[in-house]
Formats: structure tokens, C-alpha cells, sequence
């Protein structure tokens, strides 16, 4: 093994993934969907010498070991010929060994060695991992469990060099008879929205607009460290369904569908708050990490953060399968290789460095019907776009390795506009009207506009919108209140600091909307044509691509001067 080993991490399942870590604290992360440009996109045999390997030179360099993560689907049945493209594809050292990692494991280490704690609970829920029989971690489950069996929930308790599993929710996988936290919130994503993936979030922003209490779905049901779904909502999940299928056609049945997501959304913050307390009390543990799909609910993670009987809670900022790359990895450098991981998640700049040749080449082949300029300073000039009502593109270093934008890749647009919601959802995104759009805001400014008393770096937990400051911030404020905020500190992000500053600086504002940069049902862009596309498949008014800000010849409408929002199909008030 070389004095700097190099463990390659490879997710299989569902938001496809691979990891790279290099020596002790060096990690590179790249989603499937990022270059393939399909949201979600599965892990399929191909996708390391199609996909990953002309994207990430460094796995061009000799591999010590590979970790690979499979779940309940049936890629595992491919096992034989990913080993055979593993060993054609990469520089394997000729002692390398391919090992397995299975699902939940994979989502703790992702969790707990780049987490601050030393100790911790850990915690993991998603709608299904692997099966009994391909684990890979010791854990006393009841006798006779088949081998069939799917993880559901898993409970950990943590401290460096050692991870004990203290129990887990298991499940048949008969979807006539779902368990567990993660299928529910399938089933009530798959009510609302039947076709897709990823369409978890729009419950979330739509629950506020409902009345929880309107269908009088109860509670569900929590066993220790199991959650039941009751006889009701089986019955609501498999009745009438179509009309609880979100379609923008009227008042009522947008109520019907927000009071569903309402009813399910408190059903979900309750039961995922019980199982915190069960874990907590398991272990006597202070602090606790979370990963899994269901910790991208950024609602219950703010109530699981200010509520829950733990001091401090960690989430990753990739905590869904597609941050199980991350934690193969880890697996391979920490269990497998026996080394320290000096790794932190600090931020969430894990995409392949940046070619400046590839940035020159894309500038320089621009469409005609867009202009590049270099500024002379680059974020005077956003800013002043910004302040006349513009909205642009911000595309710079290595991607971000989570589906949350925090800087690299993201929109950004003037927070105090009424109209720049509406415009960013209808023009840019071409999604539901609803949706919230995010926050950045100055680290040093967040408790006094924010009800909060930490940092926020990977806008993972929604927080109050102090009152004095919700009638002025009408585009990041959502319709409860709340915003999904990332606080913003020069050290993980110099040129959004220097852009926050100067547009503070400007304004007396130290706020600014902040979106992923992607077109209609696109994943976030990886590349800068990526970024270029979309600057001109939507209305977006500008990019900027440090050190070139480039520019629409023919300019869309601008927010509050000649664009007018459509007017809601429904009053803009919580149920």
C-alpha cells in the first residue's frame, strides 16, 4: 500500500455515485446525474470508464482499494461484471481488494468520521437498504429473521475506530404492507406526485399551505425504534387516489393535496422526534449524526435540531444515497485500511477541480446570441446586476457533491423583490409556483434576521424568518415563515462572501436568494457548458463564470419592471 493510499468509493443504487479519497483528508465526489444530466440517475455497468473516469483524473492513479455499495435493487446480480470493468477500468495496485459495504453502513460513515463529534449517535432512515443477508456489520436481529429482510432504520452508537449497531427497523418489502419512517414519506410523495423521483421536497414546501388536522389522519405509530403506519393512512394512500394527484386546477383540490402533505408532514416530524428520544435514551449519547433520504427533510431537521434531547445533531450535506459514495470510501480508508480520516464535511466542495482551459474553450466557442466580458471587478458588476432586478447564474470552482446549491453552482437574485419568486420558479426552473426558494445571508448576520444560534452552512434545516424582517425578504420568506438559509463565511466561499459583502455594502441588505443552477427538471450543472445551456435555454439574465461575466444580447424580462407574476391559483395563506 502507498504511503498516500487512494480508496475509490462506488454508490450502485438509486442518485448513482463514486468517491475518491487520497491520503488522509483528501476527498473528491461526482454524481451520476451530473454528467449524464438525468435527475436521479441509477448506478448501471458503464458508468465508471463512461461517466466517472473522464470527469475525475485522479482515478486515472493507482487505486489501493475499492469499496462498492449496493442496496435492495438488482444490480448486485451484476456483481461479477463490475468487478471485471472495476479491473479493466482503474490502475489497481496489485494487492487492491474490491470489498462490499452495505447500505446503512455506508450512510453512517458518510455521517460520523467527517462529522466534528468524537462520540455520537447515529442514526440512519431511508425507504429501504440492503437485505439481511448482504450485510456487512454485526447486529443481533430476532431469531428467525429471513434473509430477504430489508434494513429500514438503523441505530448506532459511534466513537473513532468503532461503530456498534444497536438495532434495526426491518421490513418485508411488500408494499401492500409498508414499515418505517422512509416508506411512508415514499408513499405520501408517490400519492401527490405518482410519476418521477426526488419529489420529497415538494411535499415539504406544499405541507405549510394545508390544515394537518383536515383529513383526521392520526399520528404514526412508534414501537421503541420501529414506526408503523396505522390502517388510515393505508386507507388514504389506496383510496380515491386521484384525487390527492397535485395538479394546478383549483383551490380545491390544491387544498386537498396540501392538507395531505400537511397531515403526513407532522406525522413524519413526530414519529422521526420519537426515535431520536428512543436512540438518545439508548446511548446517553450528547450529540448525534442523521444521514439517509429522510434527512434531506429540511422541516423536521430544523425541529430535530432545536427540540430533540440531543445538545448538537450533524447531518452531511449529501446525506442521500448519492453521499453513500463518500461513505464507501471512508469505509475502505478507516475499516478496511486502518487509517485515520482527517476528513471533516467543513463544506461540500467535493466535484473535480476546475480546468481553466476548459473555462477559456467554453468562452470562447459562446453561441452568438451570447457576449462574455472580463470586469475588472467581477463582483461590483454582479452586484450592480443584481440591484436592477436581474437574475444570474454563479458558477465557479469544484461542484458541489449534495443536491443543496451553496455557491458554486447556484442562482442568485435580489431577496427584497416581491416578484423574484414567482420569476426564478416560472422563468428559470419551470416548477410549481409554491416552491420556496433559499436564503444566503452573512454568517455574522443570521441570529438577528433568523432565528438561529449556529451556523448553517449546508442549508439543511428550515429556521423562523425573524417577524421584522418577513414583509422585506418576500422572496426567501416561505408562507409558514420559515426559511431554508445558508449562512455564508469567507473561508469555504471567498467570492460569495466578497459578493454577500459588497451587495450589503449597497443595499443594507446582507441577504440574498440563492437556487440550484439547473433548468426545468435538470440536475444541478457540472460543467460550464452545463451552465452556459441553461443560462440560455431559460431567463436567466446573466452568468458569471470567474473571471467572465457573460450575457444575453437580447435581454429576457426583468422582475418588477416589465414582467408581472401570474396570479396564484390560491390565496397565498397557510391552511
Amino acid at each position: 500500500m502507498a504511503d498516500v493510499p487512494i480508496v475509490v468509493g462506488v454508490n450502485r443504487t438509486q442518485d448513482g455515485s463514486i468517491a475518491v479519497a487520497r491520503g488522509d483528508s483528501e476527498v473528491y465526489s461526482l454524481q451520476k446525474e451530473r454528467v449524464s444530466r438525468r435527475k436521479h440517475h441509477w448506478g448501471r455497468l458503464g458508468d465508471l470508464p463512461d461517466r466517472y473516469l473522464p470527469r475525475m483524473p485522479i482515478l486515472t492513479e493507482p487505486v489501493d482499494l475499492v469499496v462498492e455499495g449496493y442496496s435492495s435493487d438488482t444490480e448486485i446480480a451484476n456483481l461479477g461484471a463490475y468487478r471485471d470493468e472495476l479491473r479493466a477500468t482503474l490502475d489497481l495496485r496489485p494487492d487492491a481488494r474490491i470489498v462490499l459495504v452495505s447500505h446503512h453502513l455506508s450512510h453512517l460513515y458518510s455521517a460520523f468520521p467527517p462529522s466534528p463529534f468524537d462520540r455520537a449517535a447515529g442514526l440512519v432512515v431511508d425507504a429501504q437498504g440492503s437485505r439481511v443477508r448482504d450485510l456487512t456489520e454485526d447486529v443481533d436481529l430476532p431469531p428467525g429473521t429471513g434473509e430477504d429482510m430489508l434494513e429500514v432504520a438503523s441505530f448506532y452508537r459511534c466513537e473513532q475506530g468503532r461503530v456498534e449497531c444497536l438495532a434495526k427497523q426491518l421490513w418485508d418489502g411488500d408494499w401492500a404492507r409498508p414499515a418505517g419512517l422512509g416508506c411512508f414519506y415514499a408513499l405520501l410523495t408517490k400519492m401527490l406526485w405518482p410519476t418521477g423521483e426526488g419529489n420529497e421536497g415538494k411535499v415539504m414546501g406544499l405541507a405549510p399551505y394545508g390544515d394537518p388536522d383536515a383529513l383526521g389522519l392520526p399520528g404514526l405509530e412508534v414501537r421503541g425504534h420501529e414506526v408503523l403506519i396505522p390502517g388510515e393512512w393505508m386507507r388514504a394512500f389506496t383510496r380515491d387516489r386521484d384525487a390527492y394527484r397535485y395538479v394546478p386546477d383549483g383551490a380545491d383540490r390544491f387544498a386537498r393535496c396540501a392538507n395531505l402533505a400537511a397531515a403526513g408532514q407532522r406525522a413524519f416530524e413526530e414519529a422521526l422526534a420519537r426515535l431520536a428520544e428512543w436512540l438518545h435514551d439508548r446511548t446517553g449519547l450528547p450529540d448525534l449524526v442523521f444521514a439517509g433520504g429522510t434527512a434531506l427533510n429540511c422541516t423536521a431537521n430544523g425541529l430535530l435540531i432545536r427540540e430533540s434531547p440531543f445538545r448538537e445533531v450533524f447531518i452531511p450535506p449529501s446525506p442521500h444515497d448519492g453521499g453513500t459514495a463518500v461513505g464507501c470510501a471512508l469505509y475502505g480508508l478507516i475499516a478496511c485500511l486502518g487509517r485515520e480520516s482527517g476528513f471533516r464535511w467543513t463544506d461540500d466542495f467535493l466535484g473535480p477541480e476546475p480546468d481553466d482551459a476548459e473555462i477559456e474553450a467554453a468562452v470562447r466557442d459562446l453561441p452568438d446570441d451570447l457576449v462574455a466580458e472580463r470586469p475588472p471587478d467581477l463582483a461590483a458588476a454582479t452586484v450592480e446586476l443584481l440591484e436592477t432586478g436581474r437574475v444570474v447564474g454563479l458558477h465557479q470552482g469544484r461542484s458541489e457533491s449534495g443536491p443543496r446549491a451553496l455557491g458554486n453552482r447556484s442562482i442568485i437574485g435580489d431577496p427584497r423583490s416581491p416578484d423574484m419568486r414567482d420569476y426564478i420558479n416560472f422563468e428559470v426552473k419551470g416548477r410549481e409556483w409554491f416552491r420556496p426558494l433559499a436564503p444566503l445571508v452573512l454568517a455574522d448576520h443570521a441570529e438577528r434576521i433568523f432565528d438561529v444560534d449556529r451556523p448553517a452552512p449546508f442549508m439543511q434545516y428550515a429556521a423562523d424568518v425573524r417577524p421584522p424582517y418577513r414583509e422585506g425578504l418576500p422572496a426567501i420568506t416561505h408562507v409558514d415563515g420559515t426559511a431554508r438559509l445558508q449562512t455564508v463565511e469567507p473561508e469555504a466561499t471567498p467570492f460569495l462572501h466578497a459578493l454577500l459583502t459588497r451587495w450589503h455594502e449597497r443595499t443594507g441588505c446582507p441577504v440574498l436568494v440563492n437556487t440550484s443552477l439547473n433548468g426545468p427538471g435538470d440536475p444541478l450543472t457540472e460543467t460550464p457548458e452545463h451552465s452556459i445551456e441553461t443560462l440560455r435555454k431559460t431567463n436567466l439574465h446573466a452568468l458569471v463564470l470567474p473571471p467572465y461575466l457573460i450575457r444575453k444580447r437580447k435581454e429576457p424580462p426583468v422582475p418588477g419592471e416589465d414582467w408581472e407574476a401570474p396570479a396564484p391559483p390560491v390565496p397565498l395563506s397557510p391552511g
